[in-house]
């Protein structure tokens, strides 16, 4: 594992406050005193920072020596509702509320790049936006749109935006990054399919709406086998089924909720118009009716070559080439980082944390904890990523005006 550069009592802050911040967790839309204590170690840094009336999300802005490219990085700042399991000093104070998805660290890592950032500026050109943003967890809504929608993408413009998510599944030590699409995209359905009731004894008197949710489960399995592409990743899943009214009578309405997750956004465009198509066939058929309820949540998370190449290379440097996994699959989870991406150039890599004792401790589980040399890799990679794109970037806009000129 590669030496870092930080001091030491630099090292010590940064698990101070990604403890500090796992004891202390906040569900979606209500990180308010996490945005305080945030703001309370930025002021410390003499790092201004800015707020919004609508979400506890902060703008904090390191300016460098003179004007230049313009960087942004975010770490998010929802925890989970979930109790925690782990027996540590850290443990959460919050009954029924943990981070259990890394966000802890994530905010703890950006920190540590903005004391970085904050004692190096003298010595680079530009300026560094460090966005903390709440309710990621918030799907399909999300406080990335948020964030976006207050302009903190804008005044100055970002040129290129760059991100990590804990990834127990990795080693702490190495990282995994891919170009172009990453981590899927995340939407949500609601299907009511309408029958009409009549005793269980008369079944040809009333319409199915059991039989017919069915049938609707199974045609959910041929749109992915006969109506995609077999070269593209697709799930469709229904996570709940609720329906009928008592064990002797036929069910009049049934409710199937479910999740679609795709890598493709032409497939992620198509998949509902399926599901209407297969839905309506099999309602008509048995003389039913329906109604649907899908909302696109987030999209595609999709890094650009460039960013994602900065990274691979501010790595390879760090941790070794053989540490620096682009050989990995992409996820399926989704992250409200692709609406960033969506807007600007950037790139997300998976920040390897897991232990040395072998044992995985997956995301979103009531024992999940991550091996805390993980933090000090994530701020090197971000803080020198940071580096390598205010100068890479900054070649490029003055090759293309001489090129324009």
């Amino acid at each position: 594992m590669a030496d870092t550069t930080l001091q030491p009592p630099v090292l010590s802050q940064i698990v101070a406050w990604r403890r500090h911040l796992h004891a202390h967790p906040e569900i979606s839309g209500q990180e308010y005193a996490t945005r305080q204590y945030l703001l309370d170690q930025l002021k410390k840094m003499a790092i201004p920072a800015q707020t919004f009336a609508s979400h506890a999300g902060i703008l904090a802005t390191v300016e460098g020596c003179a004007p230049g490219v313009v960087i942004a990085l975010r770490a998010d700042m929802d925890a989970l509702p979930i109790e925690e399991k782990n027996a540590v000093d850290y443990r959460s104070q919050h009954q029924g509320v943990m981070h259990a998805c890394g966000h802890d660290g994530h905010m703890a890592i950006l920190l540590g790049v903005a004391a970085a950032l904050q004692q190096s500026r003298d010595k680079w050109s530009g300026t560094v936006k460090l966005l903390f943003q709440p309710s990621e967890e918030d799907s399909p809504h999300g406080g990335a749109q948020k964030m976006i929608a207050d302009g903190v993408l804008e005044n100055p413009k970002v040129d290129a935006i760059f991100g990590l998510h804990m990834w127990p599944e990795l080693p702490c030590g190495e990282i995994g990054i891919l170009r172009g699409p990453q981590m899927a995209s995340s939407d949500r359905f609601s299907l009511r399919l309408i029958g009409a009731s009549a005793h269980a004894a008369n079944p040809h008197q009333g319409t199915d709406a059991i039989m017919m949710a069915g049938d609707v489960l199974n045609a959910f399995s041929r749109i992915i086998h006969r109506r995609v592409d077999p070269r593209e990743a697709v799930t469709i899943s229904v996570g709940t089924i609720r329906g009928g009214e008592r064990y002797n009578v036929i069910a009049r309405e049934v409710l199937l909720e479910g999740t679609v997750r795709t890598l493709s956004e032409k497939i992620r465009r198509q998949i509902p118009v399926n599901i209407r198509q297969a839905t309506e066939g099999i309602c008509a058929a048995y003389g039913g009716n329906y109604e649907l309820d899908y909302q696109f949540g987030y999209p595609v998370l999709s890094n650009a070559d460039d960013e994602a190449w900065l990274i691979v290379l501010t790595a390879n440097r760090l941790l070794g080439s053989e540490r620096v996994r682009t050989d990995i699959k992409p996820a399926l989870g989704a992250e409200d980082f692709a609406f960033y991406t969506g807007s600007v150039p950037g790139a997300f890599f998976l920040l390897g944390c897991g232990g040395d004792d072998g044992k995985l401790r997956p995301l979103h589980n009531s024992n999940f904890d991550f091996d805390e040399r993980a933090l000090f890799i994530g701020v090197k990679i971000l803080e020198d990523t940071v580096q390598a794109a205010l100068y890479r970037i900054q070649q490029r806009k003055e090759a293309t005006a001489k090129e324009t000129s």
